[in-house]
């Protein structure tokens, strides 16, 4: 058996000889192989340490900063986007108000009250988690500003039911909040950016609309319902653990509202009411979250200090989630997702009067853009090859395209959805723990889901 020196050593060294081959390579292929080609070398590289763990996140996202840079695959408006864009200030919008959540004891209260009705054992506390976060998906548009506002207060229920840091109880209720605000929701048009990507690319490139009644109907039952209950399935069954009646204090739930409490729940209110009507103002949600922590960290109002601003916020987890988007943009910049999905096309058996075998291959095909990419990169790359899919199949262009939600919704691992990223970062665990529920859900979606999905289909007549 190795030891914790052996092991870190061996890490170590496996971590040097990754980065001593792929300088190599993109050193001396610089001559004679194309920037995509360089780009898959480093981005493979980087998902590889993201999905080993080799060493942390936001280490993987410096070291593809500065080799993309030094090695010219893209100009510093590609590889740093991640910093400019809306999720960044999203995050840090939601460590703070997290920060709060729990200094203020906001959160412990509204455990309290969740608790009456999660109460009786693990089963219920999952499956109530879920629930909710599903329910919560058609109240707001934005996955990250759900996963935002709802991990803080998972983190108070986990304390409120006794699940101690490090306890698989702790894991699962995180998961169960944000896996369940989040993967069940590509069933609701408007709940998931990837969606509404294709919404865009669909009426821009070919004059379709994508109705939300049609939309939820085609999707909801199998990529949502279904989903959400094997979302529990297996957080109960890879998380297993047992609730502690934690006892309250008396008189705790009568306590009034403190000043701190009454500050945060009225910041707290307005921003989710902005976040709601985000069609109405159309004000991102990040500039919304970014808009309640100035609040929160303002002199005089105090909720969030100097101290535990410097001490408390999770820098890694902005450089982490930048990372992943600057990858996402290289690859896109360079064209490499486009070869990608070509590939994949070119090799897959399509033809006219096969429906489930073309079905299931764009599927998968989705599925794999995605885990090769971003999920919001697979509409990008796919619709514009929905003409050739249509000539080689005979399907309308309107089916091919809600074949990719099929597999933009399959999600392998989690570095593919920021949102997932973002809660894990958020709630202080282990994205490995997030890794063993995606995995093994898109392995049942692929053997079983997919198939049931085809019959579905086929009784709405759409294949």
């Amino acid at each position: 058996m190795f030891s914790g020196k052996n092991t870190n050593t061996l890490r170590l060294l496996l971590v040097i000889l990754s980065l001593v081959g792929v300088v190599s390579l993109l050193k001396f292929s610089s001559f004679c192989v194309s920037v995509p080609a360089q780009t898959g070398v480093l981005a493979l590289l980087v998902l590889v340490f993201w999905a080993t763990a080799l060493i942390p996140e936001h280490l993987t996202a410096l070291l593809f900063f500065l080799l993309a840079m030094v090695f010219s695959l893209a100009g510093p408006e590609v590889v740093f986007a991640g910093f400019g864009s809306a999720a960044i200030w999203l995050i840090f919008g939601g460590l703070v108000i997290g920060i709060a959540i729990s200094s203020t004891g906001l959160g412990a209260r509204i455990a309290r009250y969740a608790a009456v009705w999660l109460h009786g054992s693990y089963l219920k506390i999952i499956s109530g988690l879920v629930a909710a976060g599903v329910l919560f998906s058609f109240l707001m548009p934005s996955a990250m500003g759900r996963v935002v506002l709802l991990t803080p207060i998972a983190l108070s229920v986990a304390d409120h039911f006794g699940f101690k840091e490090g306890s698989k109880g702790r894991v699962g209720v995180l998961l169960a909040i944000i896996l369940g605000t989040y993967i069940p929701a590509f069933g609701i048009l408007p709940a998931n950016v990837p969606n509404m990507v294709l919404v865009g690319m669909a009426e821009t490139q070919y004059d379709l609309s994508i109705f939300y009644g049609s939309y939820l109907l085609l999707h909801f039952p199998l990529l949502s319902l279904v989903k959400a209950v094997l979302i529990t399935a297996l957080i109960l069954f890879l998380f297993p653990d047992q609730p502690v009646e934690v006892p309250e204090q008396k008189g705790q739930a009568e306590e009034k509202f403190s000043r701190n409490e009454l500050v945060l729940f009225l910041v707290l209110t307005g921003m989710l009411g902005l976040w709601i009507t985000d069609f109405l103002h159309h004000v991102s949600p990040a500039w919304v979250a970014l808009g309640g922590a100035l609040i929160l960290l303002m002199p005089g109002v105090d909720i969030v200090g100097k101290k535990e601003f410097n001490q408390k916020i999770n820098w890694g987890a902005i450089v982490f989630v930048a990372g992943i988007l600057g990858v996402g943009g290289v690859i896109n910049h360079t064209g490499l997702g486009r070869h990608i999905a070509d590939g994949i096309i070119r090799v897959l058996p399509l033809g006219e009067q096969q429906d489930f075998v073309n079905y299931m291959s764009i599927s998968i095909a989705s599925a794999i853009t995605g885990m090769l990419t971003t999920l919001p990169a697979v509409p990008a790359v796919l619709t514009p090859l929905s003409d050739s899919l249509a000539q080689a199949t005979g399907l309308p262009i309107q089916t091919l395209l809600m074949m990719q939600v099929v597999g933009f919704s399959t999600i392998m691992l989690p570095y593919q959805a920021p949102p997932i990223v973002v809660g894990m970062q958020l709630s202080g665990e282990k994205l490995i723990h997030a890794a063993k529920v995606c995995l093994s859900l898109a392995l049942i979606t692929v053997f079983f889901l997919l198939p049931l999905n085809f019959f579905w289909w086929k009784l709405l007549d759409w294949l």
